[in-house]
């Protein structure tokens, strides 16, 4: 918890670098590329239309378990966090290993380069937010006070995989097979978590135990805030279990990842 709290300190001690290496960080993905930052829209856009077409009305017709709701109105709402969240969680893996000339210097504070890559990818998240304001505002959906908390849900997306980054991007370091295991892990938690079908499809089916289990994810409570701040207009203290239960999983999972960090920084400029 120290170790948490000293940076806390360093961070906000060092907010104009972070800032600054972030823009940086999110240029330089960019660069050389003719379409620039349009290609950050095109495979978000491109997935949900590849699901509108399969489950939407075209396809098999899935009704989503929100009335008067299409299929893309309740999928963008959960799969815009996890588009933030796997970027964040595949650049952030790899983020020592991407700079590791910073890495080598002994004055630098290594720990924040995991906060500049998740800030890197929140700049893309803002505007797929901004797109998902746009398409619910097109498709007649008046603006509700509670889709404010999206900047409550992205705080908490932005928590849980900055914990997560801390450990894998440090392992990484020595076992460089482990950006493979996120992006395969990745691929079945997306499938994992009830981001492209909703807890009813089980439950039709008799799978009561099934939801229960897969709500254990703390994705849900993101995907589900998502979805309760722009369709339904519930407030996140209204799931208070799920709210301590995600925050609980966050905060140990940050002081592990920490943990391991703290254990495994002397050694990184050994192996980078």
């Amino acid at each position: 918890m120290n170790y948490l709290t000293s940076l806390l300190k360093e961070l906000v001690a060092k907010r104009k670098l972070i800032w600054e290496l972030s823009k940086a960080d999110f240029r330089k993905r960019f660069v050389g590329s003719y379409f620039g930052v349009v290609w950050m829209f095109i495979q978000p856009i491109v997935t949900v239309l590849i699901y509108w077409l399969i489950f939407g009305p075209i396809g098999f017709k899935s009704a989503p378990p929100v009335p008067n709701a299409s299929y893309v109105q309740w999928l963008i709402p959960g799969i815009a966090p996890w588009f933030f969240f796997s970027e964040a969680l595949n650049c952030g893996t790899g983020c020592l290993q991407e700079y590791n000339y910073l890495v080598k210097k002994v004055v630098f504070k290594v720990e924040i380069l995991p906060v500049i890559k998740l800030i890197s990818c929140l700049f893309v998240h803002v505007f797929f937010v901004l797109i998902m304001f746009f398409v619910f505002l097109i498709s007649g959906k008046k603006p509700e006070l509670s889709w404010i908390q999206i900047i409550y849900y992205s705080f908490a997306t932005s928590m849980y995989a900055l914990a997560l980054t801390y450990l894998t991007s440090a392992i990484q370091v020595f076992f460089k097979d482990m950006a493979q295991i996120v992006s395969i892990c990745l691929q079945f938690g997306m499938w994992l978590t009830l981001i492209m079908y909703s807890e009813q499809l089980f439950l039709d089916k008799g799978l009561t135990m099934a939801p229960m289990i897969l709500k254990l994810n703390p994705f849900y409570y993101i995907a589900a805030g998502y979805r309760d701040s722009m369709l339904t207009g519930d407030w996140f203290f209204m799931r208070p279990t799920l709210t301590v239960y995600f925050w609980a999983v966050t905060l140990i999972t940050m002081l592990v990842g920490l943990k391991v960090f703290k254990r495994l920084r002397p050694h990184f400029s050994d192996v980078l």
